[in-house]
């Protein structure tokens, strides 16, 4: 494969059909998933205007935008940004297709008002299909007894499957020295106070307890919840990370047990931190990896790197295996870092092979690592660079499924039903390739 400078690929309706005869494995609804993620979307106001109540974008974690907040206004996109799009039919005659919306208003993917006069997927003047935005909870309605939104304190994703709680909105890496190169948490953190939202730092247990009691009695989509939030190196509310977390999966289990599976997205812990979680209720651990290779795991996530390590890390994702179970470990990495300048490969042969390798690895011992879609945001070390070609992310996909296929590894739990036009895990396309049986 070329240098990576020479095949940085536009999107066109060409490149896509040169996708679809190249990789017969995959399924056109993840090509065309994963290349809106690298692109972003931008929304023409017109969509807004026609698209009826619907749940806008909660910002729950990160920006993933592609430029910052306080220049989004232009179109009202700061504020009538949909969380996720579902898009179905069009030019390839896809399946439902839901897909994380990151606002790029330099993205060649627009959402606009068709001639049927409904929202709908444009690349140039193709549409690539129909357009949903996804429902409001009714219970986005209430307000807790301290004043808080729900969308502040639980704000559900993935089109309503999962509860997302990052109880702590900042991450005490802090500074170009510690945090991971590709992260926006505390810049998104401050970009979210600086526009005057609501956005706390600290959740409060009982917030969230109260969010919780109104999912239990009116809701029936939400199946999972995670909990997450930043590293915490010193103390938070004069408690390790350890305590702090726990008391969140102690209190939501002790009112609510086996309401929703329970997951936590953390640093790599020892095993017997671990089997605390596990007793507390919490079935599935993300002890995120980020990168594989050794040189770009001390780069990109300098602080990971000084206060655990990169090999002791993957030691404790190996470890926590024995207290949660094998498929019940699922270890993210930011997909497509790997060709971040000026520390990644120059080829994407090399950056697949790179990756690939850590997949054998983890997939090898029944660990289920699982990918999200490296988005280049502006206050990061890494900034606004150019993301990785297409070709990156299908080449991807085949390793992951094809890798995921012989060691014959089960469904993720937690992540609802895999498959083109079922799955709903929206920021990539890994759920939307498994079972799927390939085209000739």
């Amino acid at each position: 494969m070329e240098a990576i400078d020479s095949i940085r690929q536009s999107s066109t309706i060409p490149l896509l059909e040169e996708m679809e005869r190249k990789y017969k494995s995959i399924p056109m609804e993840a090509i065309v998933k994963q290349d809106i993620l690298r692109q972003g979307i931008h929304f023409l106001k017109e969509a807004f205007e026609v698209s009826g109540e619907y749940k806008t974008k909660d910002y729950f974690i990160f920006s993933f935008d592609h430029i910052p907040l306080s220049e989004l206004g232009g179109e009202g996109v700061d504020i009538k940004a949909p969380e996720e799009i579902k898009v179905s039919g069009g030019h390839f005659n896809l399946l439902p297709t839901i897909i994380s919306t990151r606002n790029n208003p330099n993205s060649p993917y627009q959402v606009k008002k068709s001639p049927d006069g409904l929202p709908a997927l444009y690349l140039g003047e193709t549409i690539l299909g129909n357009v949903e935005f996804p429902p409001l909870p009714a219970w986005y309605r209430h307000k807790t007894k301290n004043g808080k939104l729900p969308g502040e304190i639980a704000p559900v994703i993935e089109w309503g499957y999962l509860i997302y709680l990052t109880v702590f909105r900042n991450c005490q890496y802090f500074g170009k020295e510690e945090e991971c190169a590709y992260c926006d948490i505390n810049h998104n953190y401050r970009q979210q106070k600086n526009a005057g939202r609501p956005y706390t730092g600290v959740k409060d247990i009982e917030d969230i307890l109260e969010v919780l009691s109104w999912i239990d009695q009116e809701d029936k989509t939400a199946k999972v919840y995670t909990i997450t939030g930043g590293s915490v190196i010193t103390s938070l509310k004069k408690k390790n990370e350890i305590d702090f977390y726990l008391d969140y999966a102690h209190a939501i289990e002790s009112k609510f047990r086996g309401r929703w599976m329970g997951k936590i997205v953390s640093q790599a812990w020892e095993i017997e931190d671990c089997q605390k979680f596990k007793e507390a209720g919490i079935q599935v651990y993300h002890p995120n990896y980020e990168v594989w290779d050794k040189n770009l795991f001390q780069k990109i996530c300098p602080g990971k790197e000084a206060y655990i390590g990169r090999d002791n890390w993957i030691r404790r994702v190996v470890d926590s295996a024995e207290v949660f179970g094998p498929s019940y470990v699922i270890p993210n990495f930011v997909g497509g870092v790997e060709l971040s300048k000026p520390y990644g490969f120059a080829t994407v042969a090399e950056a697949i092979a790179s990756t690939g390798e850590g997949l054998d690895f983890f997939m090898s011992k029944g660990i289920m690592p699982r990918f999200t879609a490296w988005c280049p945001e502006p206050y990061t070390t890494l900034g606004t660079q150019a993301g990785p070609p297409l070709e990156y992310f299908c080449e991807l996909l085949t390793v992951w499924k094809a890798t995921f296929e012989r060691y014959s590894l089960p469904v993720p739990p937690g992540y609802g039903e895999p498959g083109p036009g079922k799955a709903v895990f929206s920021v990539s396309a890994f759920m939307d390739v498994i079972g799927y049986p390939g085209r000739n």
